[in-house]
């Protein structure tokens, strides 16, 4: 029964607001940039993703790590976990979902919360690295639902050399998470979502004249508004209920086959009741939750003399004992 019942997070005391801990990192943390090398994968369907890679000389173990709505990773909360795991020893392979790695993806459809099929090709890709015999696999909120909703879709069939994941502030719910958003304590967020949403359409309207427009768009005042307008046709869905009921990752985690970390504070304000996946974290003996009281969403804002935020320590933790156990089994990964 995997539940964390204690996290050994503290928040700092003046911290205890869940908002002022989601923008804290962003207004206030200072770090400096993270020397990526970026390439870019062609995907089966002729699209691409830029990749950025932070690698050792003939290292074999390899965290892969999926971003946020409308985030990339150069993001604070990417880069500060990929600088951590970096100095730590590991390889990093950071990933952009379609047009948000600084240019226009190639097809009319960009990117949505349970595009897994995309972080499948960049799996395969890694996989495809025949130095990395331990692979974790990281996501933050949205990205840590394509995550999950991945490796519960590969069950028993996931590769060996996976050894599990870590996410964090996961919406498992889409539907309760995207009514949440639309609530007035939440408005700055959405309404800075929704802009930044209308930049990706508005940045694909020369692109494919007549086949996308942001006409009336401000009209769109919620989520659902925006997913039944673009997000559902563009990808094959109904509407915005039908995208959403089919890409949440709560329904795959009872086939995860791997040992997972999910941790979500209790205060996080985008995420109701439904995004903590409690009764399949205690019918699971792969999936660990942790829930701690505070740290808002993706916040876990920790002050020490390394700069250094616990969910980065958390994460390390988690995985670097995942790797001793796998050494333990006899499958060599130094």
């Amino acid at each position: 029964m995997p539940l964390v019942e204690r996290s050994s997070y503290k928040h700092p005391f003046w911290l205890s607001n869940p908002h002022i801990q989601t923008v804290y990192p962003t207004l206030r943390r200072k770090l400096p940039n993270v020397p990526y090398q970026r390439e870019a994968l062609t995907l089966s369907d002729g699209d691409f993703l830029d990749l950025d890679w932070l690698q050792h000389p003939d290292n074999n173990r390899l965290v892969v790590m999926a971003h946020g709505l409308e985030g990339n990773t150069h993001r604070i909360y990417m880069r500060g976990m990929a600088r951590f795991f970096f100095k730590a020893g590991w390889d990093v392979l950071a990933w952009n979902c379609r047009g948000c790695g600084g240019r226009p993806n190639r097809l009319l459809k960009y990117y949505h919360s349970g595009c897994s099929e995309d972080l499948a090709e960049v799996v395969g890709r890694a996989l495809d690295e025949p130095r990395y015999s331990a692979i974790a696999l990281m996501g933050f909120s949205m990205g840590g639902n394509i995550t999950l909703k991945y490796i519960g879709e590969q069950a028993e069939g996931i590769d060996p050399r996976i050894v599990g994941g870590v996410t964090f502030s996961v919406p498992c719910d889409l539907t309760s998470s995207s009514y949440e958003l639309s609530k007035p304590h939440n408005y700055f967020y959405l309404h800075r979502f929704l802009k930044m949403l209308h930049q990706k359409v508005r940045l694909k309207m020369p692109l494919f004249p007549g086949q996308i427009d942001d006409i009336g768009y401000h009209k769109i005042k919620s989520f659902k508004d925006f997913d039944d307008r673009y997000t559902a046709p563009l990808h094959g869905f109904r509407d915005a209920e039908d995208y959403w009921t089919k890409s949440s990752c709560k329904p795959y985690i009872p086939r995860i086959r791997v040992p997972v970390l999910l941790v979500t504070a209790q205060d996080d304000p985008f995420l109701p009741p439904a995004c903590y996946p409690v009764d399949e974290a205690a019918g699971s003996d792969f999936f660990y939750l942790e829930t701690p009281e505070k740290g808002g969403h993706t916040g876990f804002v920790s002050k020490n003399d390394i700069g250094v935020y616990w969910s980065e320590q958390r994460a390390l933790s988690f995985l670097e004992t995942l790797v001793r156990e796998k050494l333990i089994a006899g499958i060599a990964v130094d």
